[in-house]
Parts: structure tokens; C-alpha cells; sequence
């Protein structure tokens, strides 16, 4: 025999097996060697003997087809079936459970898969697979199957018995409990016995590992292709635990010495280091084995779990792409391989340890079975991927449903957005610091606080104020309300980490409302109906639930941002309600930023709020300003309120603006912010009321504000009580104060100041202006048009990228 001959893979060339010489190890002995295999095997001597041409049938496994005699049909007996007491031909007393050799490759009935492609090899495979219905759990078969493997190691190099030592500590850990073992068994103790008692006749008869397996196969034909492999991989672990087990105990057990020596087991063992090799393949292999396994099984769970997963024709498509079939194959034929090794091992003793063969088949079924496992687990993770995504589809669905149904009252809908997993309390109660259950919210009008981890302090400043404030007199209708925060974090798009949890929990302890206690109680269905249905972007949000669970308003938080509790409870028509009774005026402008400016109000001063960034411009226009007042003796309080997003700029301009006493000052930097933020509230809220832009003065005047501060002057707003207001750029209203002799006479009293002055702006009002009107691009609702509040001609749309290092 040629090089080129013992070079070719049996496992994964085509050809190969039709080489005898490249698998067979008695063709590698000596002279010596073979007269050692002829006397472990006296068949070997019958020169009629051929399996194909003769009668030779396991009557444990199978029925002769009397009108084929020439090529047996092997059919399947059924697993209650009484095993015959004789045998067509004798078997060698010396091959016994333990004990069988394995004889050279013969060309028979299989040589067609061997000289056509592998579809045709598989063809005939699925043929030999007729399932009868019936459905075995065999997770617990396999469970046992493991164990079995991993403890009867008779040896193991170091790394292999690290390895096996983490298998059993694995093993422990998960503690699986052995429940309906006993049930699976009664159905299939029978089935592994008559395999095993097959893998030994077949070994005896010089049947090949091909050959074998497919015997096999027509033997197991009405199984389940998971239960074809479980009860051929419980066979061989049969055999594997008995040979482990006697290997382990014959040392110190005088029951298991006597036999040991029967089968001669401490002469073959003294070959340890040779041993070791082929017993560190058998182990890679098992591996193996165990794992596309357990791949099988999960395919199988998938189509069989009804209730659980929606079996669709496109997630049947992509389970036939796995070919388990083909998996169920080799893994059943890698099992027959390294039962025919423990078999040879005591058969022929130190002449099959000197081969090598064997181990380099084992080596390559291994590679063989890796390459498939690599192809079961992308099926599976696609699989899961699809169940998911059907999941979450059919969830979402349900939740919408639910959403448009009337209920009694809330909990069904709020059980349904916040999952409590195993009785857990779903709400941590941020006033008193506990977990607690949904019924405190029942027949609440509950605000979901929607938004990510990095909500903005002074978002939660705000809120915190707000929400205080309404507990102060909970007796009154419109603190009859909860808040719930809702962390909106997608983990199938970021992992969750420790980070975020300490993120999440500092976040939760700065919240005196209720909160989710903890993200994972959020389905991914109820994530996307946040970001589709409620359309949730990035900036927080406030979704309005009333005592029944129904939707009311899908973000009532400009509503809060602009009334307070006075919006509740929070719907659009309420919202609708309060802008008819609104007018233009301070009030509604400055709110509550200063408390002074309610007190200026009802002494009837003339109020001036102003804002800008340029230091220069700020002690030209108050110094301007107050000389006007005090000439005109109108009394005239001024306050800063800085720019939108205060930065150190805001701060030095305050601090510099209280020393030199030019003015009142915003004191809390998170107010400046709120009362920008306010503002653009404002212009949300509006845009989204069935007013035209053109024709809606409130809207004007909040653009032009905005207007404002998106450029980079000076600008303020005078008014006095909450009739009179006008406002003007910083270059303009500075020159308008600095002409103040050319309009002093006009002004007779402090009722005359403000229109005189709105009358002096318009009139060096120039028609070349450059309006812009920056808002956020968090800010989720952008309408596509908007008039410019100097000409009321649309505004063109650009998007800008900012970078503000101060």
C-alpha cells in the first residue's frame, strides 16, 4: 500500500472507505498480530462468511424479510418487543458486552454513498426515518449520558482531566434532577439494550462503521432523530461506564479484579502512555458528541414546543437548512466508532494498542462533528432570533389590543407594561425607600416617566419641585395622581453592565416617585410600543394612564413643564382648555423663575427681563435702561435670565451682574435652564393645537423668544401688569434707550412707558433681519412648517452641528 493510500480521511472523503487498508487496524499488525486477532476471532476463519450474502441477522434488533434474502431488510422491532434467544450464527463467547473486535472493511450494499455525492448518501438516510408520532423528552437520558461519559474516563492526560473535572462540577452545579428518567426509560430501556447488544454483533461480524450506522438507523426507524441519537449515545455510554467502571475498581475491588483478569485489563493498562492518547481522542469526541446532541434536541424542542413557539413556514424552512438528519448521522456513527475502540481494546489488547488508525478516525469525526456543530448553533441562534422577533411581534400585537380595550380599572394594564417575574414586588417606592406591589396605583391616574439613564439632573430637579408641591395638599383633585418612572433601556442593543446598573440604581434614589425596580421587568414589546407607539426618542416623556388604564395623552410633560398640577389630569383636552383661557403676558413667560416677579406685578412696576451672553452689551443696555427709567421715574425692575443650557459664561455674566448691582439676577442656574426649557415647551405644546402659525400671536412671541436666544446679541422683554409687553433685539432696544430724548415727551406717566417704547421698536424696525430658531434634535415632534414671527414667511430647515467649549 502506497502513502498516497493511507493519507485519504475515511470520514470525509468519498472514496475512502472503499480503501480497506486506510481504516482497517488488523492490516497494520504482524505476522504475530494477526495470529492474536485470529484466535480472539474465530468467524475470522469462515471463508463463506460475508454479511451482505449471508443470513447473519441480530435477532435482537431486527425481522428477516423472507422475500430478500440476499439483501436483508432490516425492520424495526418495537420496544416492547421480547428479544429472541438465539442467534442465527454463533458469536464468539470472548465478544461480550465488554468485549469485541473490529475486523476489516468489506464493500457491500453501501458502496453507492460512497461513489455518489453526499446528497444522494443523505437521500438514503432520510429514507431509513419513518417516525410513528410518538415524542420522548430525552433531556434527562442525556443528563445521565453525561455523567456517565465524564466519570468513566479510565484515563486522562492533565488538560483532559481538567477538563473532565469542570464537566462534573458543571454537572453538580446545575444539579439537574433525574426526574422522568424513570418514565423515558420504560419506554426506552428495551431499544438501548437491543442497540447495544447490535453495535457488539455488528463489530463481531466485521461490519465497517458506515454499514453499522445505517443498520442502526433502520433499527431506530420510528424514532425521533433526537431519540435515534439518545438511545444510540446511551448504549455506548452503557458500554463506556461498564469498561470505566471496572477500570476504576479492579485495583481495590476483588470482584472487579477477578474479572479484570478474566479480560486480561491489567496487562493492557500497564500501556498507559499509549493509553492516555487514544483515551484523550475518545474524550474530544464525546465532547463533541454531547454537544451536537443537545443541538438536536433543542431543534426538536423548537417544533415540538407548540404552546410556547409559533412554528411559521418560514422558521420550518430554516430548521430544514440545519440537516439533522445529517447530524443524527454522524454523531450515531462517531458513537459506533468509539464503542468499536473500547470493543478492540479488549479484544485484542496490546495488538490494537499499537495501532494508530483508529485514533486518527476518532480525530477526524471529531473535526467532522465541530464543523456541524458550528452549522447547528448558527441555525439555532437564527432560530431563536425569528422566535424572538414573532414573540415580541405577537406581544406587541397583544399589548395594542389591550391598550384599545376598556378595563374595570388599571391593573390589568399596568401588570401587563410592568412584568413581575416569580411574584417579585415590580415597584420600588422612592419616599419610602421599599419594593411595594402595583395595587398602589389602582384607579390612579399614573404618568409613566419615560426616558433612558441619563436624564438630566435638572430635569429631575424640576420634576422633584413639582411633584413635592402637589403632596403638599394631597386632599385636592389635582394631586390625585402618581408618577412611575419607566427606564427605557433596549438590552438587545446595548449589554446591560455594572455600569449601568450603578447608573440605574443612583438614578432611582434620587426619585421620591415610584420607579420599575429594575429595566428587566420592561419586555422588549413594551419597548417598542414606548418608541412607536408613544413615540419615545430620547428626551424624557410623560404618558398619561387615567383609572381605567387608558391612554389619555402620549406626552403630557410640556403640559407640567408650562402649568404645573394645574394641568391635571393631563389630557388634550384639558391642555386645549388652558391655552383658550391663556393669554400673552409675564405670568405665563416667566412663571415662577424668581418669586420677586409676582411681587414687582402687584406693586405695579414695570417689569424688563433680559438675556445674552456679551458682557459689554449687558452693562451698556442696563446702565441705558435705568438712566431712562429714572428720567422718565417709571419704576422699573430688571432680571437676568442668562441663555438656553447655562454655561460658565451665564455664571461670570450673574456673579459680575451682582457685583456691580446692575441688576436682579436668576440665583439657581437650573431655573435659567427651566425657563428655556419652559419656553420651548411652550412652542411644542402650541404647534400641536389646530391654530394656524400665521394667525396664532402666542406662537409669535415664543418664536420670537426662542428666536432670541438662538442668535448671538442682547435682547429683553418689557412689560407692566399682564396687559402691556413688547420686546426687542439688543442693538435695537439699546438704540432705542440711548434716543430717549427724542421720545421722553411722549412719555407722561408709567402707563405710557411700555407702549411708547413697543411703538419707538417698531419703528426702526428694518425689514433685513436673519430669524433663527434653534431647538434641540431630542425634541421628538418637529412640525414641518414654521412661520418666522418678523415676516411670517416660512422658515427654511437646516440641520446644525454645535460645539460650545467655553
Amino acid at each position: 500500500m502506497d502513502q498516497k493510500d493511507m493519507s485519504i480521511n475515511p470520514l470525509t472523503e468519498k472514496g475512502a472507505m472503499n480503501h480497506p487498508v486506510a481504516t482497517n487496524p488488523m492490516n497494520n499488525m504482524s505476522s504475530g498480530s494477526a495470529v492474536a486477532a485470529n484466535r480472539m476471532h474465530p468467524m475470522s476463519h469462515d471463508t463463506g462468511h460475508h454479511p451482505s450474502a449471508g443470513h447473519h441477522i441480530n435477532p435482537l434488533n431486527a425481522q428477516i424479510n423472507p422475500h430478500a434474502m440476499n439483501h436483508p431488510v432490516v425492520k424495526p422491532v418495537s420496544h416492547d418487543m421480547v428479544p429472541a434467544t438465539a442467534h442465527a450464527t454463533p458469536i464468539n463467547p470472548r465478544t461480550s458486552n465488554l468485549a469485541a473486535a473490529r475486523l476489516p472493511h468489506r464493500r457491500g450494499d453501501h458502496h453507492l454513498f460512497l461513489t455518489s455525492d453526499d446528497n444522494s448518501m443523505m437521500k438514503h438516510i432520510e429514507e431509513t426515518h419513518i417516525p410513528d408520532g410518538r415524542d420522548f423528552d430525552v433531556k434527562p437520558l442525556v443528563h445521565i449520558i453525561e455523567e456517565i461519559v465524564h466519570r468513566a474516563t479510565p484515563i486522562a492526560g492533565h488538560d483532559h482531566g481538567a477538563k473532565v473535572q469542570e464537566h462534573l462540577e458543571a454537572l453538580e452545579e446545575k444539579a439537574v434532577p433525574h426526574s422522568g428518567l424513570t418514565e423515558i426509560l420504560n419506554y426506552l430501556a428495551y431499544p438501548i439494550h437491543r442497540i447495544s447488544m447490535e453495535i457488539i454483533c455488528k463489530c463481531a461480524n466485521k461490519e465497517d462503521a458506515h454499514s453499522t450506522t445505517m443498520s442502526l438507523l433502520h433499527s431506530l426507524t420510528t424514532y425521533a432523530w433526537d431519540t435515534k441519537v439518545a438511545i444510540t449515545f446511551a448504549a455506548f455510554a452503557q458500554q463506556y461506564g461498564e469498561f470505566g467502571l471496572l477500570v476504576h475498581q479492579y485495583p481495590t475491588n476483588p470482584l472487579a479484579k477477578s474479572v479484570a483478569i478474566i479480560m486480561e485489563l491489567p496487562e493492557i493498562m500497564e500501556r498507559h502512555d499509549v493509553l492516555k492518547q487514544k483515551f484523550d481522542a475518545i474524550h474530544d469526541l464525546i465532547d463533541k458528541m454531547l454537544d451536537v446532541t443537545k443541538c438536536i434536541i433543542e431543534f426538536r424542542d423548537i417544533q415540538t414546543s407548540h404552546h410556547q413557539y409559533a412554528i411559521t413556514q418560514e422558521l420550518e424552512m430554516l430548521i430544514n437548512t440545519a440537516h439533522i438528519s445529517t447530524a443524527a448521522y454522524w454523531t450515531i456513527r462517531a458513537a459506533v466508532m468509539c464503542a468499536a475502540m473500547v470493543l478492540n481494546l479488549i479484544a485484542i489488547g496490546h495488538e490494537y494498542i499499537s495501532s494508530t488508525s483508529e485514533s486518527w478516525e476518532i480525530s477526524s469525526l471529531a473535526h467532522k462533528l465541530e464543523n456541524i456543530l458550528d452549522h447547528l448553533r448558527k441555525v439555532l441562534n437564527l432560530c431563536y432570533q425569528k422566535i424572538e422577533e414573532k414573540r415580541q411581534h405577537d406581544a406587541f400585537e397583544a399589548l395594542l389590543r389591550l391598550l384599545r380595550t376598556p378595563h374595570i380599572d388599571n391593573m390589568k394594564i399596568l401588570s401587563i407594561l410592568i412584568y413581575s417575574k416569580d411574584d417579585q414586588l415590580p415597584l420600588f417606592d422612592g419616599t419610602h425607600k421599599r419594593r411595594v406591589s402595583l395595587d398602589v396605583l389602582r384607579r390612579k391616574h399614573v404618568l409613566l416617566l419615560l426616558s433612558d439613564l441619563d436624564i438630566a439632573p435638572e430635569e429631575l430637579f424640576i420634576l422633584h419641585h413639582m411633584y413635592a408641591e402637589s403632596k403638599t395638599q394631597p386632599n385636592r383633585p389635582e394631586s390625585n395622581y402618581e408618577v412611575v418612572w419607566i427606564p427605557v433601556v433596549d438590552k438587545r442593543l446595548t449589554p446591560w453592565t455594572e455600569a449601568k446598573q450603578m447608573k440605574f440604581e443612583e438614578v432611582q434614589a434620587s426619585m421620591p416617585w415610584y420607579s420599575v425596580a429594575h429595566p428587566s421587568m420592561i419586555d422588549p414589546a413594551v419597548i417598542r410600543c414606548i418608541k412607536e407607539v408613544w413615540g419615545f426618542h430620547k428626551k424624557p416623556q410623560l404618558v398619561v394612564l387615567d383609572p381605567q388604564g387608558k391612554e389619555t395623552n402620549n406626552n403630557a410633560y410640556h403640559m407640567l413643564w408650562i402649568w404645573g398640577s394645574l394641568a391635571f389630569p393631563f389630557t388634550k383636552a384639558r391642555e386645549e382648555a388652558l391655552w383658550k383661557e391663556q393669554t400673552w403676558n409675564i405670568e405665563l413667560l416667566a412663571d415662577s423663575i424668581d418669586q420677586n416677579i409676582f411681587t414687582w406685578i402687584g406693586e405695579g412696576k414695570c417689569i424688563c427681563l433680559y438675556g445674552g451672553e456679551d458682557i459689554e452689551w449687558i452693562r451698556a443696555f442696563t446702565s441705558a435702561t435705568r438712566a431712562v427709567a429714572n428720567a422718565a421715574r417709571v419704576p422699573l425692575e430688571m432680571l437676568y435670565v442668562g441663555k438656553r443650557n447655562p454655561k460658565e459664561r451665564v455664571r461670570k455674566n450673574s456673579a459680575i451682574i451682582q457685583v456691580e448691582n446692575l441688576s436682579h439676577v436668576v440665583q439657581d442656574q437650573t431655573l435659567i435652564w427651566f425657563f428655556w426649557e419652559r419656553l420651548e415647551s411652550m412652542w411644542h405644546s402650541r404647534t400641536q393645537q389646530d391654530i394656524p402659525g400665521e394667525t396664532d400671536p402666542i406662537l409669535q412671541e415664543i418664536v420670537t423668544i426662542l428666536s432670541y436666544d438662538g442668535s448671538d446679541q442682547g435682547w429683553a422683554v418689557f412689560s407692566r401688569g399682564l396687559a402691556e409687553m413688547t420686546r426687542g433685539k439688543g442693538d435695537l432696544i439699546l438704540q432705542v434707550m440711548k434716543g430717549f430724548d427724542r421720545w421722553k415727551h411722549e412719555v407722561t406717566d408709567i402707563t405710557t412707558f411700555v407702549p411708547t417704547l413697543d411703538r419707538q421698536l417698531r419703528d426702526l424696525h428694518s425689514p433685513h433681519h436673519c430669524t433663527r430658531l434653534i431647538l434641540p434634535g431630542t425634541t421628538g415632534h418637529i412640525p414641518e412648517r414654521v412661520v418666522c414671527a418678523e415676516c411670517s414667511r416660512p422658515m427654511e430647515k437646516f440641520i446644525m452641528y454645535r460645539c460650545c467649549i467655553e
